[in-house]
């Protein structure tokens, strides 16, 4: 026979709604990173576009 045993405790009943998390502003070295990782992505679109464009005239 166990001389302890376990018991249950319920979680505490949330009282009103929910506070709202509050979004922490990004660090300037992320908002650098994004701008260039923009800019390449575009420019490669762009480049691959004038190369499809190029491969359809000599068609």
């Amino acid at each position: 026979m166990p001389a302890f045993s376990f018991e249950k405790i319920s979680p505490p009943v949330r009282r009103g709604p929910i506070a709202p998390i509050e979004q922490k502003q990004r660090g300037v070295i992320v908002q650098i990173l994004d701008r260039l990782v923009e800019r390449r992505v575009w420019r490669r679109l762009k480049a691959e576009k004038s190369e499809t464009a190029v491969r359809q005239q000599d068609e």
